[in-house]
């Protein structure tokens, strides 16, 4: 394949705990629009919410995909996540091992 015509991403997802971080994971794999998902079961989280900084324990998504991707999970992720306002980050990867380059492209759809 060529993967150096091809752009790559990381996207960040939060998730308040193990069941609706493997939903999650489970249907952005399933629609094959990642080629993986890992789930950091607990990041310590501390944000800005309604004027007051708060706190929660939470599960961490971080998956790998081609960029072309982020439209439709951004789109599919709000539906099935239970916060109001949930985190779904991208961030480009601008270099890598070319054959796991190659197995995002051929782990994931070939059309969105």
């Amino acid at each position: 394949m060529q993967n150096e015509l091809k752009e790559y991403s990381l996207f960040y997802i939060t998730a308040p705990d193990g069941k609706h971080s493997k939903r999650i994971a489970q249907e952005i794999l399933e629609k094959k629009l990642a080629a993986c998902v890992n789930i950091l079961p607990a990041v310590d989280s501390y944000f800005w919410w309604n004027d007051d900084v708060d706190h929660e324990q939470e599960c961490l998504l971080i998956g790998k995909t081609e960029t072309r991707c982020a439209e439709a999970i951004l789109e599919m992720v709000p539906k099935i996540h239970p916060y109001e306002v949930c985190e779904i980050i991208f961030v480009p990867i601008k270099q890598g091992n070319h054959p796991y380059l190659d197995w995002i492209s051929s782990s994931i759809r070939k059309t969105t």
